[in-house]
């Protein structure tokens, strides 16, 4: 008994790509181009033919089941395949409006100059080449194979930039989770040196105070309450390892980590404001920077 077909694993994608393909129905071509670009919801823009107008919801739905975030604009063309000369088509009608609507507009504004068969010729659709009929119902699958084929080289392309972000995105967290490290490392000891300021301060100012009194331990007490920054810390670590197991769903996961990447800013903003200490705001704004540069590339993420 041959082994069930394995489900082909999502990668993550940007949101930016394009996807172009032929097929051809009866000797006609019936080109689809795709292209995408970021947007916070899903848009779908879609350019058809008259004849084809019909076709839309289809179209839509096809795009809708592979995409879910950002602008998708789509372009179907057909044209025929056929040997031999094409003849143009003259409106008749359409070139007389032109010509009594460009009359009646220079008696009204009393304007000189000639109108010219040439000028009227030159006006949209006065001369064309004649459509070729097209059923829509008949062109579908022709048209769906096109679409599906163009759909395939537009994920391709948003899941080779989805890769280079992913790299990116992680080698960012590996930085922000060093700098936090040394914020841990470093905290134990800013009680100490608070004390030790403190104690310099009272000294200079020539007042006699023990280093055991109690207002002295309870100003270093209310100080070292109020620079615990172990809660921050604890939180800071548990959203980077959502954010990185975000990176490895097989989802569109834009939207969350965009949600994430503020929650980790709030938490940055907690801890330089509590910290109190240089050494520690110098590793905040290092990795307020990184972060930075992580949510501008979240939202390039379906």
């Amino acid at each position: 008994m041959a082994p069930a077909a394995q489900k082909k694993e999502r990668v993550m994608r940007s949101m930016t790509g394009y996807g172009r393909a032929e097929t051809d129905h009866r000797g006609t071509k019936f080109s689809v181009e795709l292209n995408s670009v970021n947007r916070k919801q899903s848009d779908i823009v879609i350019n058809l033919p008259r004849d084809l107008a019909e076709l839309e919801p289809r179209i839509r739905q096809t795009i809708n089941e592979s995409i879910s975030r950002g602008r998708t604009n789509a372009n179907i063309t057909f044209h025929s395949g056929g040997n031999g000369a094409r003849n143009l088509a003259l409106d008749t009608e359409l070139a007389r409006s032109y010509h009594e609507a460009m009359r009646a507009l220079q008696k009204e504004l009393n304007a000189p100059g000639e109108i010219t068969i040439s000028t009227i010729l030159q006006a949209p659709g006065v001369m064309r080449f004649p459509e070729q009929a097209v059923r829509a119902e008949e062109a579908w699958p022709a048209i769906d194979r096109a679409l599906r084929a163009a759909l395939a080289d537009l994920i391709k392309m948003r899941e080779r930039e989805g890769k280079h972000l992913a790299k990116d995105l992680i080698h960012r967290l590996k930085a922000i989770r060093k700098k936090l490290k040394e914020v841990r490392a470093l905290h134990p000891d800013v009680v100490k040196r608070y004390r030790a300021a403190l104690l310099d301060r009272i000294q200079k100012t020539g007042l006699p105070i023990a280093t055991d009194d109690e207002r002295l331990l309870k100003e270093i007490s209310f100080f070292a309450d109020r620079a615990d920054v172990s809660e921050e810390l604890t939180r800071l670590e548990s959203h980077l390892a959502q954010f990185a197991h975000h990176l490895r769903r097989n989802e569109p996961v834009g939207r969350a980590l965009e949600f994430m990447t503020q929650e980790i800013f709030r938490e940055l903003n907690t801890l330089g404001a509590k910290a109190n200490d240089a050494a520690i705001s110098q590793r905040v704004v290092a990795c307020k920077a990184e972060l930075e540069k992580i949510r501008e590339q979240v939202q390039n993420l379906e």
